[in-house]
């Protein structure tokens, strides 16, 4: 709760993320939706069967240190720097996994974890989902999870777009997170990161069903971001002008929106108003109030690019999906940003793109997927390229696993879709029209973790 005072202070925040590349690490978070065995229900808070059975029979397996607002446990973490699991809008359970140095370590924690999960949920009829989207559940069916912050953007969301409740309690996320060395290093990762993440989304398509129907969409949680909240979201095409850096990207988040600041326990719902008005003073609901660097990181946290900066870069351009293309993720993005020749190859196929060919590819590709283009490209032959670079960077950081194999092998199962030029909603959909005769029930089984 430490007051700012001075604006080199917000942009000291990011900087302080800056590290040497020995201690360069890889966080994963992944997204699910818990539901009922029996029926395929969405899973209620509370009751001998709901999350906070769940976390509560979490803490005692793991051991971890609860999360708590008031009476209700909202999570888990782990005091040796482990990880932490928290709870989405709709009760999607996410695990926020701890910073390793490779991806072997990524998949060990994610197979520990869903282990985990499975030990605690099987006795109380409890199945995890890994998709973008929900493919069944209305809005209406959803129970909301017992947050304050939750409560301020469930009332602030239908004021500045038609899908942000979509977003918030009807779609599940894989995303990395990765390290920076310096301010020039920080741009030129967050440039080729948001100029390919519509590769990321292709690649990781899985939300075509709405309510049991096929919604005309490949990753309709991508599309969902195009109408969610333009004031915090989107390719941001000021990020390739020049002069771009820490304070650059400070400027832009003093005039997104807040949503709350917090005092003690309580969230106060500051919601439209900006950091700028908060740091002078001057928010004209809380006159009087100042700002603190705490009220800077959650403000940061709530703003949603496709590629968003804290003290490190998080790709969040990708659905959910099942458990053995979840390490494919930092794979990916590691092979091409933390290996410098691959980093300035993919620079290269970019660095030329207009803001317009941008985000028309951004636009393009929840409905299309691998048939967007770009100029002469299909996205199709654009992931090639990239996995390709991505491959030769991860086989150059040489990280072996004790059977002496490197992470490339994590790369395969989107390779795999590249070399069928189908993303994975498009194996969805075939289902749907094949073998499960129209339902999309069967998701709840074979696509199951």
């Amino acid at each position: 709760m430490t007051p700012v005072e001075r604006r080199d202070e917000l942009v000291a925040w990011f900087e302080a993320g800056c590290k040497p590349k020995a201690q360069w690490r890889i966080g994963t978070e992944h997204e699910k939706f818990p539901f009922t065995v029996h029926r395929h229900n969405p899973v209620p808070y509370e009751g001998p069967r709901g999350i906070r059975a769940l976390l509560e029979g979490m803490k005692l397996l793991l051991g971890w240190d609860p999360i708590m607002e008031g009476e209700n446990i909202i999570g888990l973490y782990d005091v040796t720097g482990g990880g932490a699991i928290s709870l989405e809008p709709g009760g999607q359970f996410e695990l926020s996994g701890a910073p390793v140095e490779t991806v072997h370590q990524t998949c060990t924690e994610l197979m520990a974890h869903l282990a985990q999960v499975r030990e605690v949920a099987r006795p109380l009829g409890i199945g995890f989902l890994g998709m973008g989207m929900t493919p069944k559940w209305t809005r209406a069916d959803i129970p909301k999870m017992p947050k304050g912050r939750y409560r301020i953007m469930t009332d602030y969301m239908p004021k500045v777009g038609t899908l942000g409740l979509d977003m918030m309690y009807r779609t599940c996320t894989v995303q990395t997170n990765l390290d920076f060395s310096s301010e020039a290093d920080m741009v030129k990762k967050l440039r080729v990161s948001l100029a390919l993440q519509p590769v990321g989304t292709a690649l990781f398509a899985n939300s075509p069903f709405t309510e049991s129907k096929p919604n005309g969409f490949l990753s309709f949680r991508s599309e969902i971001w195009r109408d969610t909240d333009n004031d915090r979201s989107g390719m941001l095409p000021w990020a390739f002008e020049d002069g771009m850096g820490f304070e650059r990207w400070a400027d832009y988040a003093l005039d997104v929106p807040m949503y709350f600041i917090k005092r003690g326990d309580t969230y106060l719902d500051v919601s439209g108003e900006s950091f700028r008005d908060l740091f002078a003073g001057k928010l004209a609901s809380h006159p009087g109030e100042h700002a603190t660097i705490s009220d800077w990181a959650n403000h940061i946290s709530t703003i949603f690019p496709e590629v968003r900066l804290k003290r490190y870069l998080e790709m969040r351009g990708s659905d959910g999906g099942p458990w053995r293309r979840l390490p494919a993720l930092p794979a990916f993005w590691v092979g091409l940003l933390y290996d410098q020749t691959s980093l300035d190859a993919a620079w290269d196929l970019v660095k030329d793109w207009t803001a317009e060919e941008r985000q028309k590819l951004r636009d393009d590709v929840p409905k299309l997927g691998f048939a967007a283009r770009i100029r002469n490209h299909s996205l199709l032959t654009l992931a090639a390229e990239t996995l390709a670079l991505a491959r030769n960077g991860l086989a150059r950081r040489k990280r072996l696993d004790p059977g002496g194999t490197d992470e490339t092998r994590y790369l395969e199962p989107l390779e795999d879709l590249v070399s069928r030029g189908a993303t994975p909603a498009e194996e969805l959909l075939a289902k749907y029209y094949g073998a499960w005769n129209g339902s999309v029930e069967p998701i709840f089984t074979e696509y199951a973790y």
